[in-house]
């Protein structure tokens, strides 16, 4: 498990959290949600280190990797799988060297070794015969799969996702998020995914954290979302038509 116990950031004057508490479960997808701008990356990237918390602590199964040292930290990220909202491959490395470089970065696992970790998560991922192309030449969808490839090379026992869906059209996303969901239950993975997107909220999520104002503002589970009163919740999770209509066959008593 992951939590994080009253975490401020700011930059400058923007206070951007402002005491938030968190609780992110092993085996599960634990999604944060929110409007743009209420500090779901920021979160993330303090739960992970790439920013320095003003306040609070980042635990990491009862390790307290705020109060870690340069070394202490690195073994820690050792454990850390992360999937950037853009994908983040290098261009100048092939599919297959995208994904060996964590292991060639942190382990002194032979090159058949690597190989073989290399080819297994591919194949986890559903990449075949493209081993030898270039982020260039695949598509959106590949790019995410390849990117997830990479995330779990190291087998990793917590796995970060910023925006998995961003940039693809619907049926993609859907076999983003299924893969997602797969890859958390087969290796038992904290996983912590930020998303804005209802759709993905209510195909995946486990546990959700709704962010607002630089709080955790709610807590629950995707059936518990949808039954909620609170209307800053309401007011973002039924803004699509989709949703509102959805909302409407529900207190019609047609759904849920």
């Amino acid at each position: 498990m992951i939590e994080g116990i009253g975490i401020r950031k700011s930059f400058e004057d923007n206070h951007v959290l402002q005491g938030v508490d968190v609780k992110l479960y092993k085996g599960k997808v634990n999604m944060i949600i929110g409007k743009s701008g209420m500090g779901k990356s920021v979160l993330l990237k303090a739960l992970v280190g790439l920013h320095e918390v003003d306040e609070g602590q980042v635990l990491f199964s009862n390790r307290d990797f705020t109060a870690m040292n340069y070394k202490e930290k690195k073994a820690v990220r050792r454990e850390i799988g992360m999937l950037f909202q853009s994908g983040a491959l290098f261009d100048s490395k092939t599919v297959e060297e995208n994904v060996r470089y964590p292991l060639e970065m942190f382990t002194d696992s032979t090159a058949q070794e690597m190989q073989e970790r290399v080819d297994f998560c591919l194949n986890r991922v559903n990449i075949k015969d493209s081993n030898h192309l270039f982020p260039s030449e695949i598509s959106g969808g590949m790019n995410k799969r390849v990117a997830i490839a990479r995330a779990i090379a190291l087998n990793p026992k917590y796995l970060f996702c910023d925006e998995p869906n961003s940039g693809l059209d619907p049926q993609t996303s859907i076999l983003i998020d299924t893969l997602i969901k797969d890859i958390t239950k087969e290796f038992d993975t904290t996983t912590v995914v930020i998303s804005h997107d209802m759709n993905s909220v209510l195909e995946v999520a486990d546990h959700i954290t709704f962010i607002h104002d630089g709080l955790a503002w709610w807590k629950g589970t995707k059936e518990d979302i949808l039954k909620t009163d609170n209307k800053e919740v309401v007011a973002f999770v039924y803004a699509s038509e989709f949703m509102k209509n959805l909302r409407s066959a529900r207190l019609k008593g047609n759904f849920f």
